[in-house]
């Protein structure tokens, strides 16, 4: 395990080899594996970046889950930890009805314990497709309604933009993949497909990802900034689920 931490910050490493060791006592046999998977299994995490784990098990039982809650307390707090607690029986059918998700999960993972949880599996081509235009669509719903109900105070509007960079790079990895191409990263991915949408009137492609990954770095943005990064970001999503639409005929 210690081998997977290698490249994460002291206190990311710290935080993680304690709260795995209180998940290993809390669920013992149950725990099949602890995947960490998105930036943080990439070595890319950033200031406002979460820290993710999957937790697979056997069974679901409150005891055992009552022991982690101060752990995970403490992680969240310390290094803004998420778990995901998924039942081994549930894997396959969680892969289909969230394949970008999962998807991404399988393309940046790390394996802290146990066995692969993801290995040989891979969500079909039509539960991709429909997941696919489902996220970008809800993407773009919220952050419409962002723009209009927080579109006065840029500080919330860079914390939206954040929040949206990672869904979207995810999105367009699986977008190109669906389309048969690929790229080294869910980031370069977003570049790619950025740069063949944006029109130059609205926002330069180069640009507006820099704004996106200042966003996720500092949590803020210049002034006058965030508002038109936003519209820019509804025009991406949306011309992303329009080649999604295109590949459900």
């Amino acid at each position: 395990m210690e081998d997977q931490l290698a490249n994460l910050p002291d206190n990311v490493r710290r935080s993680l080899s304690d709260f795995i060791e209180s998940t290993r006592h809390a669920f013992a046999d149950s725990l099949r594996s602890i995947v960490l998977y998105g930036s943080a299994a990439e070595g890319r995490l950033r200031n406002t970046s979460d820290v993710n784990l999957l937790l697979v098990l056997s069974r679901f039982d409150p005891d055992d889950a009552e022991r982690l809650r101060e752990p995970l307390r403490v992680a969240h707090a310390a290094i803004r930890l998420r778990t995901m607690f998924l039942l081994d029986s549930e894997i396959e059918a969680a892969t289909e009805a969230f394949a970008v998700k999962f998807g991404d999960i399988a393309r940046r993972r790390r394996i802290l314990f146990g066995v692969d949880p993801f290995a040989g599996l891979k969500p079909s081509r039509t539960a991709t497709v429909t997941r696919l235009n489902q996220t970008l669509l809800n993407l773009v719903l919220r952050l419409r309604e962002t723009y209009v109900t927080r579109g006065l105070r840029e500080e919330q509007l860079a914390i939206a933009i954040a929040e949206a960079a990672g869904p979207l790079r995810a999105c367009a990895a699986t977008l190109l993949e669906l389309e048969g191409a690929t790229a080294a990263s869910p980031k370069e991915a977003l570049e790619n497909i950025a740069r063949t949408t944006l029109r130059q009137d609205k926002q330069d492609s180069t640009k507006l990802l820099s704004l996106m990954s200042a966003a996720r770095e500092e949590g803020r943005l210049e002034p006058g900034v965030a508002g038109p990064a936003v519209l820019a970001i509804i025009e991406l999503a949306a011309s992303m689920q329009a080649r999604a639409k295109a590949l459900m005929r």
